[in-house]
């Protein structure tokens, strides 16, 4: 699966080039080419399905603006730990403006980080915070590894899980949760993705086997707000169409149906 997150560098790397991109990551473009993945492929002939490959990429650009935000939001508010949750090719120690003290924790299966590790050799990349990378497979015992790599649970943590909660069932999904919150200070971030009501209908039902679109699993629960009120967080839920108002990005299309709690979300451990 973490073939798909060069796909996300890949689409990080086109905003990158944009005259009025929303953010910059200059390494995204190195880890798409060593993925094979740049330059571009060449479109589908299915209309549908360039439509939806457009779809998805707007929503990767506009997730990657809201969970920056949140990250400078967190680090303004002084939490200086950070933990990335199936990071894969995520750029952000390398790329953003850390506070002195920051440790960023990023957390992923051995080949998506050394497949990363070499790239970022090879780019001379260097860190702007203290990061440290946690080989581990989520569906173990990842809490454990953290720990050994020198996570605190007694401070203050901004986790981020960016696309990753769709592709998990959702008892997993709560077990991550429930493994989360147990590791969370008063006053913890947390900033997660989830794949709104009917997209896997939407956009699963003919995906291409081994695509992104084809492991997709899980949505969200019809009130996130209220599911992460249970877990001991206090949320906001965004929709995809107003952050991206809110970026001058604004989605010209009208909306298909009345939209729903959105799959951006922002929490605070109280």
């Amino acid at each position: 699966m973490w073939a798909t997150a060069v796909g996300v560098a890949r689409v990080r790397a086109l905003e990158t080039e944009r005259e009025n991109a929303l953010f910059r990551d200059p390494l995204a473009q190195a880890f798409a080419a060593a993925g094979g993945l740049w330059p571009s492929s060449p479109p589908p002939g299915d209309e549908a399905a360039q439509r939806r490959r457009s779809a998805v990429s707007f929503s990767i650009v506009i997730r990657t603006k809201f969970l920056d935000d949140l990250l400078e939001q967190a680090s303004a508010a002084g939490v200086r730990q950070v933990v990335l949750l199936g990071a894969g090719m995520d750029s952000r120690a390398f790329r953003m403006d850390w506070p002195e003290g920051t440790r960023v924790f990023e957390v992923d299966t051995a080949a998506p980080l050394e497949f990363k590790a070499s790239v970022l050799c090879r780019e001379r990349a260097v860190a702007r915070c203290e990061r440290i990378t946690v080989a581990v497979d989520l569906r173990a015992d990842w809490p454990g590894a953290l720990a050994a790599a020198g996570h605190d649970p007694a401070v203050p943590t901004v986790w981020i899980a960016e696309g990753l909660l769709i592709y998990l069932p959702e008892d997993a999904v709560e077990l991550l949760l429930a493994r989360i919150s147990a590791r969370s200070a008063a006053g913890s971030r947390m900033g997660l993705t989830l794949g709104s009501r009917g997209v896997i209908e939407r956009f699963g039902a003919d995906a291409v086997p081994g695509s992104a679109a084809s492991m997709w699993v899980s949505e969200m629960p019809d009130d996130p707000v209220g599911w992460l009120a249970g877990h001991g967080w206090e949320a906001d839920s965004h929709t995809l169409r107003e952050r991206a108002a809110a970026y001058g990005r604004p989605i010209s299309s009208p909306p298909q149906r009345e939209e729903r709690p959105g799959g951006l979300i922002s929490a605070v451990r109280r």
